[in-house]
């Protein structure tokens, strides 16, 4: 990673808005940036992971597609499966509905979010844990759950400064020695 990793970019990419795609238009704010592959999160230590941490930021700041786009990485280096690969997963789904809100099209939001809520719920199901990577399941779940039942609207508008669209924040736990 560079220096310029936790800058955020100039604008976050809502597809059909008309903003140059970040990585396949030569005027996105990632054409041809080479990163290299993600690390897994070692042994669910998410204080050591670049990545995670700046899809938190990322997603807490409004920027949606690229959280996405962060999560995604860490999703592919953990296989795609598991606990901590579904985690990313519902953040995955998460980042989306805020892309769908953007995007004005609240049955996207609905399905994205449920879907996050369902991912929330299996891994508790799953693992018979309530903490994952610093972040409370059952509450994540609840989160996901409230905004497919009330999907909001950009409260921002769609050609304004990015900002966040849902009213709280990632903020995983501190990791506490056993």
């Amino acid at each position: 990673m560079n220096e310029h990793d936790d800058a955020f970019p100039p604008y976050t990419y809502v597809p059909g808005l008309g903003r140059p795609h970040p990585v396949s238009s030569p005027f996105g704010h990632s054409y041809q940036v080479r990163r290299p592959p993600a690390e897994p999160i070692g042994a669910g230590d998410w204080s050591g992971s670049r990545e995670f941490i700046r899809g938190i930021k990322l997603f807490n700041a409004g920027f949606y597609w690229e959280a996405h786009e962060e999560w995604e990485r860490l999703w592919h280096a953990h296989g795609r499966s598991g606990p901590i690969a579904d985690l990313l997963k519902a953040l995955i789904k998460l980042a989306a509905a805020g892309v769908k809100v953007r995007q004005e099209q609240p049955a996207g939001v609905v399905v994205h979010a449920r879907r996050a809520a369902d991912l929330f719920l299996k891994i508790h199901n799953q693992t018979q844990e309530h903490m994952l990577l610093g972040l409370n399941l059952t509450r994540c779940a609840e989160l996901a759950r409230s905004i497919a039942d009330r999907p909001p609207l950009d409260p921002i508008g769609r050609d304004a400064v990015v900002g966040p669209v849902f009213r709280f924040q990632i903020e995983p736990e501190p990791i506490t020695p056993s």
